[in-house]
């Protein structure tokens, strides 16, 4: 809970309904978060720009892993994918031939066969790491499927990557944004559906009490993206150094943190062509 504010927000995903852990974050910290989001996306043509790259990115997913508009999963188009997931993308490439290549999609057909249970989904998440060697190398696996079912279905499912929360590594946006002096404290909290779920409908009331009321889904993911981007930038640069290189503006680590970096140069191309839906940015991703 907030120590600062506590108002109604959103109305949870419908049942079975998960239990709920308690969450002590910071209003100051999320302010600042937010205010550095609002300056961030001023400088690089507003907010409403990174909404529609998010709202594309989606359906990018939507069209090739659900509907299949064009056909099943191909290895060239799961390549085309991985771009919009920033810790799968450079450690993919082993799995995109061959029977490595029908393992993966067997495993993404496995984990969004029953996507509309959520009660299952860290169950399947589970099933599909189990695909893969359970090694430090391989600890990426875990986020390719937090993506993809976020991706999917943003509605259902919360963003749940590692850089979010990693109980293991006592890592994440949780304990950016915990309340008090927690330096030398371990945070008990699990890295599972229910906590995820839980930080969203925490952030989203924080976003409601400070005037946002479209759009808040993609409003959090813009401000847990911000949390870790300023985190990233305290780093000097050494944490996640293969993934997050300098920043060269106020919201690079924020687009590359949400897949966003390979969309950018084409944003005002993207955003021209929305029309056309997802497709047409997967055709620009593919020709690139």
């Amino acid at each position: 809970m907030f120590n600062a504010f506590r108002k109604s927000g959103p109305a949870a995903p419908k049942t079975p309904e998960p239990q709920r852990p308690t969450l002590e974050l910071s209003g100051p910290v999320l302010e600042e978060a937010l205010e550095r989001i609002a300056a961030g996306c001023e400088l690089a043509g507003g907010i409403d720009r990174f909404v529609v790259a998010l709202k594309l990115r989606s359906g990018v997913f939507v069209d090739m892993l659900v509907e299949q508009k064009d056909g099943p999963l191909t290895p060239e188009r799961l390549a085309a994918l991985a771009m919009f997931m920033p810790t799968v993308r450079r450690r993919i490439g082993d799995h995109l031939a061959g029977a490595r290549f029908n393992t993966m999609r067997d495993a993404i057909t496995t984990l969004l066969e029953t996507r509309h249970d959520v009660s299952t989904a860290d169950a399947r998440i589970a099933t599909f790491c189990e695909h893969f060697p359970k090694d430090k190398a391989h600890r990426w696996v875990r986020d390719m499927a937090a993506e993809i079912l976020h991706a999917t279905d943003p509605e259902r499912y919360p963003l749940m990557c590692r850089w979010v929360w990693d109980e293991k590594a006592n890592t994440g946006v949780i304990r950016e944004i915990w309340h008090g002096d927690i330096d030398s404290r371990t945070l008990h909290i699990e890295d599972n559906y229910a906590t995820f779920l839980m930080l969203r409908e925490e952030l989203s009331q924080f976003l409601s009490s400070h005037g946002v009321m479209q759009e808040v889904q993609a409003y959090v993911d813009l401000l847990c993206a911000q949390v870790y981007a300023t985190y990233i930038s305290a780093q000097g640069g050494s944490y996640l150094r293969a993934d997050f290189s300098s920043a060269e503006d106020p919201m690079a680590h924020v687009r590359r943190l949400l897949g966003l970096d390979g969309v950018q140069p084409k944003l005002n191309r993207l955003i021209a062509a929305e029309a056309e839906g997802a497709k047409e940015a997967l055709a620009l991703i593919e020709r690139d």
